[in-house]
């Protein structure tokens, strides 16, 4: 008889790298309802239920179980679907999960993700208190208070709070049991995948501290802080969370945004990062992957080339906010004030005097802002 899988749901091209979803302890698949439709357009994204959550059976697990029998559950589920190697990213025990399968399984992983977790959870008695209320009483007063645990006052999503309210509690005290044994703070460093740690910087529960000794002991690893995000961050703060994940697990994203802060400076990075929406996100991630991941990185022109280039096409539409930018961004790529007024007064001969003339008032303002040193790098 064939053993049942974890409950799952697979969006995006078949063909595409697969990138698996961890929940946290008490949700479902659910919590990455406003993520995962956007890792979807590069990924094979299959997310899964913990045993006795969402739609996965309370069977699957059992008292005394430990991280490791939920990573073989994972592999397990992979392996029906076809898939020998992937990338992962996880909540809180999703998380745990993740770190496990890349220090015991690192030929499945090829690149990892954890979000609002922890090699260890503050030692093994408060899991095993919970486990024991649990298996006494249910989980009605849990999730009475799972706001508090998750969100950041005055936020909440509905959907997850009754997700911990139906979750099977032999399956959930088994899951905590899990927690309470695990601590993997020895097999960090034998981490080789590469690793990202994204914390919420109002996480109660797995707070910065955590995140950040997984991104000092993998070698390589990054550590990402999200503002106004609790221990739920994909939920609470998604589009912060998608534009982490891209970042780390596409590569052409990746580079992109290094030189893009490397061109434009970080500090407009971050601000456009800050405005970046549901609205937006796609646009800021073609920006990213197109514009910075694959034009700006091409060796065949230098970044000098491409800034006289820039500043050529930006005079020519009469672009003068974005010309602002790329005059600082070709201070940066080494153009000097005289090189910069050359380029603009060869614009005056093909692209208009009246377009040159407005160039060099938007120039002469930025160098006078940037002063005579470096150009504000």
């Amino acid at each position: 008889m064939t053993k049942a899988l974890l409950n799952h749901r697979a969006e995006g091209p078949v063909s595409a790298p697969a990138l698996l979803l961890g929940p946290s302890l008490g949700t479902s698949y659910a919590l990455w309802d406003k993520v995962a439709p956007e890792l979807s357009a590069a990924h094979r994204v299959i997310r899964w239920d913990l045993p006795g959550h969402g739609g996965s059976a309370a069977e699957l697990i059992g008292p005394g179980a430990t991280v490791g029998d939920l990573a073989a559950l994972v592999l397990a589920l992979a392996d029906a679907l076809g898939v020998e190697r992937f990338a992962y990213a996880g909540v809180s025990l999703g998380g745990a999960v993740g770190l496990h399968l890349a220090a015991h399984h690192p030929e499945r992983v090829s690149s990892l993700a954890v979000v609002c977790s922890s090699a260890h959870f503050n030692g093994a008695q408060p899991w095993r208190e919970r486990a024991a209320l649990v298996r006494r009483e249910g989980l009605a007063e849990l999730a009475a208070g799972a706001d508090a645990r998750w969100f950041t006052p005055g936020f909440t999503v509905p959907e997850l709070v009754a997700d911990h309210r139906d979750a099977d509690p032999g399956a959930y005290a088994a899951c905590c049991d899990a927690l309470a044994a695990f601590d993997l703070r020895k097999l960090l460093p034998q981490i080789s995948a590469p690793t990202l740690a994204v914390a919420g910087r109002e996480d109660p529960a797995t707070p910065p501290a955590h995140l950040r000794e997984i991104a000092d002991a993998v070698p390589g690893a990054a550590l990402v802080e999200i503002p106004g995000a609790s221990h739920l961050a994909p939920a609470e703060r998604p589009e912060a969370v998608l534009t982490a994940l891209r970042a780390h697990f596409d590569g052409d994203a990746r580079r992109g945004t290094e030189v893009r802060r490397q061109v434009l400076g970080d500090a407009h990075v971050d601000r456009a990062q800050a405005r970046q929406s549901a609205f937006t996100a796609r646009f800021q991630d073609f920006i990213s992957r197109y514009a910075w991941g694959e034009i700006w990185t091409d060796p065949t022109l230098s970044r000098r080339e491409r800034s006289m280039i820039t500043l050529t096409a930006l005079v020519a539409h009469g672009h003068l906010d974005e010309l602002a930018m790329h005059v600082r961004a070709a201070r940066r790529n080494g153009l000097t004030p005289e090189e910069i007024a050359a380029v603009l007064l060869q614009t005056a001969v093909y692209c208009g005097v009246p377009a040159a003339n407005a160039a060099f008032a938007t120039a002469q303002r930025v160098l006078a802002e940037e002063g005579p040193a470096d150009g504000g790098v």
